[in-house]
């Protein structure tokens, strides 16, 4: 049976609860608050991420029809009528547009860890905040940028042309989360 509590153990433990309670709200007022962008960010890609499983998921059986309908349009042009070429086209687009769920779970948690390691080295000044938004911004475009290709596969006819007509996502979206974390490591190694 637990021992009961004298009023002064009672006193402790609420007082402890109430330094602990402000000390996480100083924590988030002048630590995490000025990162907020990024990390508003890397949760609507950890969203974005969900969500497309969860819509991948449910209707499956509809996308690849879908895909192969816009890649209909242009048999001839870009298949040579070629419906072997065509069925290759949608397997590889479905496959990107799995990549880009995952990518969007992956980055935006691993921009969100990274994130909240900065605001534990101390109070953020302009580099961190930079460090955050590059981040969040980061994943979300990168993610994007796989649903994106793996749309505009069965249009291009291959996966190689579909890639590289969307650089002015991708390059800006891997460059901001190369360049985030950099600046995460960086930040780390200096507060040692």
């Amino acid at each position: 049976m637990a021992k009961r509590q004298s009023g002064g153990e009672y006193n402790y433990a609420r007082s402890t609860f109430a330094q602990t309670q402000e000390s996480m709200e100083m924590f988030f007022d002048d630590q995490v608050a000025p990162l907020a962008g990024g990390v508003i960010l890397s949760l609507l890609t950890i969203l974005f991420g969900f969500s497309l499983g969860g819509i991948f998921g449910a209707l499956e059986s509809g996308f690849k029809p879908m895909m192969r309908a816009k890649g209909a349009k242009v048999l001839d042009t870009v298949y040579g009528g070629d419906e072997a070429a065509l069925t290759a086209a949608v397997n590889r687009g479905w496959k990107y547009a799995i990549r880009g769920h995952l990518h969007g779970g992956a980055i935006g948690t691993s921009s969100l860890v990274s994130i909240l390691l900065l605001a534990m080295l101390g109070e953020p000044g302009w580099f961190e905040q930079v460090c955050a938004w590059a981040l969040g911004a980061g994943g979300m475009l990168y993610s994007a940028y796989w649903i994106l290709a793996g749309f505009r596969v069965p249009l291009t006819g291959d996966g190689k042309t579909a890639k590289e007509s969307l650089w002015y996502i991708a390059i800006p979206g891997a460059g901001l989360c190369l360049g985030g974390l950099a600046g995460t490591i960086l930040a780390f190694i200096l507060a040692l």
